[in-house]
């Protein structure tokens, strides 16, 4: 357990990634690094496809989205400290990248599935706020999708139409 400003935060590690059998939406899960809990969180394919690739070891010859991220990072000297899943809102998780630049700490708003893949390539530790685990229970799996736009339907479409067998099972 951290505190940090009155809030537990749990820490925890990348335990999988695998595909809701209701929605065929990629879920990457996340285990309590002290204990036995578990907080699935459902991402998008290409958030999926990202930290999937990292955790398999595979190598591109140009560098993917959140690969040139860390590579202009480090190149600005920017240090991750840690990222935090720290709310859960209308079946919506929300996530911060806490590091430093110039000496000073600070932090930024990120979707979980972009600061897990950037955590990964960063090796940087990942909390969870005691109260999105609490949340995480209570959320709506048959919930509408956020993005009503033409864009965001045809995105549903897609990761509708998935298969497991097409996204696969990875484990750490």
């Amino acid at each position: 357990m951290n505190r940090e400003g009155g809030i537990m935060y749990t820490p925890m590690i990348i335990s999988g990634l695998t595909v809701d059998p209701i929605t065929n939406s990629p879920i990457v899960i996340l285990k309590e690094v002290d204990g036995d809990g578990t907080l699935p969180i459902w991402i998008g394919l290409l958030e999926a496809t990202a930290i999937a690739s990292e955790l398999e070891g595979v190598r591109f010859s140009r560098p993917m989205t959140h690969d040139l991220l860390k590579n202009m990072m480090e190149m600005v000297n920017i240090e991750v400290s840690k990222i935090e899943v720290c709310d859960l809102k209308d079946n919506t998780y929300y996530a911060l990248i806490h590091f430093t630049f110039g000496g000073k700490e600070m932090s930024i708003d990120a979707r979980p599935s972009d600061a897990i893949a950037l955590s990964l390539r960063l090796k940087a530790p990942i909390f969870v706020a005691e109260e999105v685990i609490n949340k995480s229970g209570q959320i709506d799996l048959k919930a509408e999708p956020q993005d009503k736009s033409e864009k965001g339907k045809k995105w549903q479409e897609v990761l509708e139409s998935l298969n497991p067998e097409d996204f696969g099972k990875y484990k750490m």
